[in-house]
């Protein structure tokens, strides 16, 4: 059964994670494995609401953005369509499929993180990249969201999915890094609100009180982390990410078939 110390060890995950592309809930699934938390339905949904505590941190810090540049708002509105259908169309599978197994997030680890070192080496940055969200065409804004589309697998990383996908269609680094942060916060608040609909009104205050504590923990770590990440792009490839993935995923596999 969770307990506060649970909460908070995976409220520091989930705010470390959440924009790294390393896969939030891929590393919230191992990290209760390796607590030896049982698979229920609240720590499923559990570990899909605890990410609204890491999408608060880039409301905070990009509120102006986000209530003020109409050019943005429709950009993200675009790109978050794909998303939600292919969403609320996969439900059932994701919850009661993709996110009960830990093998799925290993091989989503590995080759993602395969897939992540492979385009490092190989992409080049145009001169003529876009500079900034709001010089996005709506083309760009989609796609990107079908790229996002692939993150519905445990494992695979939203944030990695769309910052590859934005750096194909021709976007600067800076530019989809923080568009990648702005998309996490309609893709993050409908998962969520749809899994607490389907799920909510079977758990006590006791486990709504754990969701509080992991939502506040994981929102003050991803504060510091948006702000690092913005900093680390600006000098560093992915690749050392892409290796991180693979380790983690061959040492979980040698650690689950003990």
């Amino acid at each position: 059964m969770m307990g506060v110390l649970d909460a908070v060890i995976l409220g520091i995950v989930e705010g470390v994670t959440e924009f790294l592309p390393i896969s939030s809930t891929g590393h919230l699934m191992l990290t209760a494995h390796a607590l030896a938390l049982p698979t229920t339905e609240f720590l499923k949904t559990f570990e899909i609401v605890i990410q609204l505590g890491a999408i608060l941190a880039v409301v905070v810090l990009y509120w102006r953005t986000l209530l003020f540049s109409r050019r943005v708002f429709w950009r993200v509105a675009a790109a978050f369509v794909p998303t939600a259908l292919v969403g609320l169309l996969l439900y059932p599978f994701i919850k009661e499929v993709l996110l009960g197994s830990n093998l799925v997030v290993l091989w989503a680890l590995a080759l993602g993180g395969l897939a992540l070192i492979v385009f490092e080496l190989w992409h080049t940055e145009p001169e003529e990249a876009v500079v900034a969200v709001e010089k996005m065409t709506y083309r760009q804004a989609v796609t990107i969201g079908l790229f996002q589309s692939l993150a519905v697998v445990p494992g695979v990383s939203r944030a990695a999915a769309t910052i590859v996908g934005g750096l194909v269609m021709g976007l600067r680094r800076q530019a989809i890094v923080e568009f990648s942060f702005l998309l996490a916060v309609p893709t993050m608040l409908a998962a969520s609100g749809l899994d607490l609909l389907e799920t909510g009104g079977g758990f006590s205050s006791g486990q709504f009180g754990l969701l509080g504590i992991g939502f506040l923990i994981s929102f003050v770590v991803a504060l510091g982390v948006v702000r690092w990440l913005l900093r680390f792009i600006q000098s560093h490839t992915f690749i050392g990410f892409g290796a991180y993935r693979i380790a983690l995923a061959v040492l979980f596999a040698l650690f689950l078939l003990k």
